[in-house]
């Protein structure tokens, strides 16, 4: 899969839509914070040492004018929160330029991958002997949370290591608020009747985002993370999607586990911060 400038400003587009929506119940939930309009994208903060506190979605509606990169700067110090940038490198250059100017600093990246669905996918694959998929009950977001939220609390040695690590109440919080937010459908994996993993996925404008997937390490290296891309990948074939995208740590088990399921590495978000 090529990635054009304007896949990859879809894309971004799909994100800071998403991260906005999460946002925005963290907001109204706990009475503070803000979503604000920056250049086409998006500057978010719900409470402190939130994973949706970011700016997303920059580089493909201009370059940000200095009063309103003040503006997102100032809301941040209000909140005594430093201000983190995620920005697609296909971005128009001046934003790494005027960012750099102002004092940002790299300090990771994340790799976004993607697939189109095919009407294949659609009859999903069979899972790994004693691995199976189902969609999570409406009444079973306790135990999902726990898995995906315990999954992401220990995350894998392979590849490049995060640079960021969240309170888990604060995770769990900020799952919750934007699978709320978002409708997104989720998905538990199973080993032997006990629930391993978990998965959602977020559709719309034929995108269909695969979010929240972790497994439980006891459970690790038997194939879970393929069930539930393949599971989500038949959801989003037979919902007529276009493209599957989802986002990793570079090197990672979860980008060689995509690779493995089709996806094609599209491009890297640099991740540059201003205290």
């Amino acid at each position: 899969m090529f990635c054009s400038l304007e896949l990859g400003e879809r894309i971004e587009r799909a994100a800071a839509e998403l991260n906005a929506e999460g946002s925005r119940v963290a907001v109204e939930r706990l009475g503070g914070g803000f979503v604000l309009p920056v250049a086409g994208g998006v500057a978010c903060f719900s409470e402190a040492d939130s994973p949706l506190n970011k700016v997303a979605g920059l580089g493909f509606g201009g370059v940000p004018k200095d009063d309103e990169l003040d503006e997102v700067e100032r809301r941040h110090a209000a909140v005594g929160a430093p201000v983190q940038v995620e920005l697609a490198h296909l971005a128009d250059p001046g934003v790494g330029e005027r960012l750099t100017a102002r004092g940002y600093r790299l300090v990771g990246f994340e790799n976004v991958l993607g697939r189109a669905p095919h009407p294949d996918d659609a009859t999903r694959p069979p899972a790994p002997a004693g691995i199976g998929v189902r969609h999570s009950a409406p009444d079973e977001l306790r135990p999902w949370l726990d898995a995906v939220v315990g999954g992401f609390a220990q995350p894998d040695a392979q590849g490049v290591a995060s640079h960021e690590e969240f309170p888990r109440e604060v995770l769990e919080r900020a799952v919750r608020d934007m699978t709320a937010a978002a409708a997104m459908r989720r998905y538990v994996a199973t080993a032997g009747g006990e629930i391993a993993g978990g998965a959602s996925m977020r559709t719309g404008a034929g995108i269909a985002q695969l979010t929240g997937a972790a497994t439980l390490p006891a459970y690790r290296r038997r194939g879970v993370q393929s069930a539930l891309l393949a599971a989500r990948l038949a959801d989003a074939a037979a919902e007529g999607c276009d493209l599957g995208v989802v986002t990793t740590q570079p090197a990672s088990k979860s980008q060689q586990n995509a690779e493995r399921s089709g996806f094609t590495f599209l491009y890297t978000r640099a991740v540059l911060v201003k205290a």
